[in-house]
C-alpha cells in the first residue's frame, strides 16, 4: 500500500506540492473549495524572480528558479511564461549603489545579472522616464500566468496518478483525518496545509495572516515594453502612517497588457478596492514609464497575500499534530518559491538532507518549546 497524501489547497503552492508528492511515490489526492488557481494564486502578478532581501531568501529563490526553469525546458508552452527577465530601476545615487550590490550578489551565484548605467537602462526600455541614476538588469527572471500554471500542474497529477477533490470545502482537521462541510470524512496518512489565507480558519495557532495589494491591467500595447520593471525600492518602502507601502512592478504580459502593480497594506480585512491604494501604485508606476498615462486600465482588483510574521514561509510540520505538514505564508514569493516549497518538504516528510538548510522555515519558530509535542 502506498502511504496516502491529501494537499489542502490548489493554488500554486498546493499544486505544485502535490505534483512533487505524487512524483515521490506517495498516493496524493489534492482538495481544494472552488478550483485550481482561484484562490490567492488568481488574484497575484506572476513573477519568477529572484530576491535577496536575506541571504535565505535568496537561498530558496534560487533554488525554485532553478527548478523552475527545467519545469519549463519540459513544458516550455505553459502558462503564458516570458523569460522576459527583470530590469530593476534606481532612481538615485543610493538605489545604484543597492542595484549593483545586486548584480554582485546575483553573479556570485551564479544568476546572472548586468550592472547597468542611466543610459543603458535607458536604451534597454525606451518608455522609461529620462534621467534614471541605472539599474541592474537579471536574466533568468520570468512572468508567468498563476491560475494558468496551477490548472496545468493539478491536470498533470491527475495524468500520473493522483486525484483532484474539487468543491469539497475542508472544515476541521486532526491529525490522519480532515473533515468537509458536508459531514464526510477522509483518511490520510499525511495532510499538507497549502491553503493561502484560509490556513488561520483551519489551524488558528499557525500565525498566518491577509496583507493586501492592488493591481491593474491596461489594454494591448504590444512591443512597448520587454522587461518587468521594478522599482529598486520594492520590499524596501516604508508603510506610511495609514500601513501602506507602495513601490512600482510592471509587467510585460504575452497578451501585450501591462499589469501594474505593487503595494502592500496591512490591517486590512476584505479585499475591496481602495482608491486611494490603487491611486498611489498608478501613480508610482508612472513616475518610471510616463507613458502609462495615456494608456486604458482595463481592470483593477485587490487580493490578500498570506503573510508570516517573520516574513518567512511556513514549510514543514505541525508541532502539536502528527502527520499534519504546512506550505504557508508565502506572501509575495508564492510563485517563485512554490517548487523550491515542494522539494523542501518532500525532503523533510522523507526525513533527508535537503539543498538548502529548512530550519528556517519550521513552523516550530512560532510555538512555545513546552508545547511542541512532536518536534
Amino acid at each position: 500500500m502506498k502511504t496516502t497524501v491529501c494537499v489542502i489547497g490548489a493554488g500554486i503552492v498546493g499544486t505544485t506540492c502535490a505534483l512533487k508528492m505524487q512524483e515521490e511515490g506517495y498516493q496524493v489526492s489534492l482538495l481544494d473549495a472552488a478550483a485550481p488557481g482561484c484562490g490567492v494564486t488568481a488574484t497575484g502578478m506572476g513573477h519568477l524572480v529572484a530576491l535577496d532581501e536575506s541571504e535565505q531568501e535568496l537561498d530558496l529563490c534560487l533554488l525554485s528558479l532553478r527548478l523552475w526553469k527545467e519545469f519549463f525546458t519540459e513544458f516550455p508552452n505553459v502558462a503564458e511564461v516570458s523569460q522576459c527577465g527583470t530590469l530593476w530601476v534606481a532612481e538615485n545615487e543610493e538605489q545604484l549603489r543597492e542595484a549593483h550590490h545586486r548584480a554582485q550578489a546575483l553573479n556570485s551565484r551564479l544568476w546572472r545579472a548586468e550592472a547597468l548605467s542611466g543610459e543603458q537602462v535607458q536604451k534597454l526600455e525606451p518608455a522609461l522616464r529620462p534621467g534614471l541614476a541605472g539599474g541592474v538588469r537579471v536574466f533568468g527572471d520570468s512572468v508567468v500566468y498563476p491560475p494558468k500554471l496551477a490548472h496545468f500542474m493539478a491536470q498533470l497529477l491527475v495524468k500520473r496518478g493522483g486525484k483532484l477533490i474539487l468543491s469539497k470545502r475542508v472544515d476541521a482537521l486532526a491529525a490522519n483525518q480532515l473533515s468537509f462541510a458536508d459531514g464526510s470524512k477522509l483518511q490520510a496518512d499525511i495532510i499538507i496545509v497549502a491553503a493561502g489565507l484560509d490556513v488561520a480558519r483551519l489551524l488558528p495557532e499557525i500565525a498566518v495572516f491577509g496583507r493586501k495589494g492592488h493591481l491593474a491591467i491596461t489594454d494591448r500595447y504590444p512591443g512597448r515594453l520587454s522587461h518587468q520593471i521594478v522599482s529598486m525600492n520594492y520590499g524596501q518602502a516604508a508603510m506610511t502612517a495609514d500601513a501602506l507601502a507602495v513601490a512600482a512592478n510592471v509587467q510585460p504580459r504575452t497578451s501585450g497588457q501591462w499589469l501594474i502593480g505593487s503595494c502592500r497594506q496591512d490591517q486590512q480585512t476584505d479585499t475591496s478596492l481602495d482608491a486611494r491604494a490603487l491611486g498611489a501604485v498608478l501613480q508610482s508606476a508612472m513616475t518610471l514609464l510616463p507613458c502609462l498615462a495615456d494608456m486604458q486600465i482595463i481592470r483593477a482588483w485587490a487580493g490578500m497575500r498570506p503573510a508570516s510574521p517573520d516574513g518567512r514561509p511556513i514549510i514543514g510540520p505541525h508541532p502539536a499534530l502528527a502527520g499534519v505538514w504546512l506550505a504557508a505564508g508565502h506572501e509575495g514569493l508564492g510563485v517563485t518559491t512554490a517548487m523550491a516549497t515542494a522539494h523542501m518538504l518532500a525532503d523533510q516528510i522523507a526525513n533527508r538532507a535537503g539543498t538548502i538548510d529548512y530550519q528556517p522555515y519550521l513552523p516550530e519558530r512560532f510555538f512555545p518549546v513546552r508545547s511542541l509535542k512532536y518536534a
